[in-house]
């Protein structure tokens, strides 16, 4: 396999594991982080103990010029970019009326401005060569919305409009956009959840179990090798949401 991919947010979580499926799967990684380098590093260090590899690259996709220095780092080492997940992302669990305009500002450069630059900045490779896959990382809170996190579940829901909207656009071009919208998957985003929650949540769940990230990971996998599913939104998530 000759793929190149650039994976953003890949140092934690859903994007570590994204990162690693990848690199199994023979494809050439560009690992983005941002603050989390010693976690970044791991992550190379553990997959180049089992000789496999991914090329790290520190940049703030929530900054247009930040994403363009990632796109053409990509192109400058590998010549081309086949795939784009955008999973770099933020929460604040608060109540509408104590989100200030510096939170705002925040989560929607984060979540969904650095979807839609990361999205600009490489379609241009992608149209020349005519072929391309890009999934979007949104949340099951896009598709139904979430209390207490009004401005996630608008940047995940401006993600899956994203991904509606340009598949229409660069279909033509033989570049598919998907969503994938995780429900509660074990990560660090989740922390904040008492136990009691937790299984409350499982409880309300029909596999009655929380999600991992490598459930995700194998899902982006699958879109990869997949040839005809574009502008969807596919929500992994136990049953817990089912529309």
């Amino acid at each position: 396999m000759n793929k190149v991919a650039i994976v953003t947010g890949a140092s934690r979580g859903i994007g570590r594991e994204i990162a690693k499926e990848l690199a199994i799967s023979g494809i050439k990684v560009v690992a983005n982080y941002n603050k989390s380098e010693d976690q970044a590093i791991k992550l190379k260090e553990e997959l180049k103990k089992d000789n496999f590899f991914v090329d790290l690259f520190k940049a703030d996709v929530s900054k247009q010029e930040e994403c363009k220095n990632l796109v053409n780092y990509t192109l400058e080492r590998y010549k081309k970019i086949d795939i784009l997940i955008n999973n770099a992302g933020i929460d604040k669990y608060k109540l509408i009326t104590e989100v200030t305009q510096e939170e705002w500002n925040e989560m929607i450069n984060t979540n969904l401005y650095s979807a839609f630059c990361m999205c600009q900045q490489v379609l241009p490779n992608m149209i020349h060569n005519k072929n391309g896959c890009i999934i979007n990382i949104s949340s099951v809170w896009g598709m139904i919305g979430a209390s207490q996190e009004v401005v996630y579940s608008i940047t995940k829901a401006g993600m899956d409009g994203l991904t509606k909207s340009l598949a229409k656009e660069v279909g033509p071009s033989n570049i598919r956009v998907n969503s994938i919208a995780p429900g509660l998957i074990d990560t660090d985003m989740n922390k904040e959840l008492s136990e009691t929650d937790i299984n409350k949540l499982k409880e309300e769940t029909p596999l009655e179990r929380i999600g991992k990230a490598e459930d995700i990971a194998k899902c982006v996998n699958w879109l990869i090798n997949d040839n005809f599913t574009t502008g969807q939104i596919i929500s992994i998530n136990g049953g817990w949401v089912i529309t």
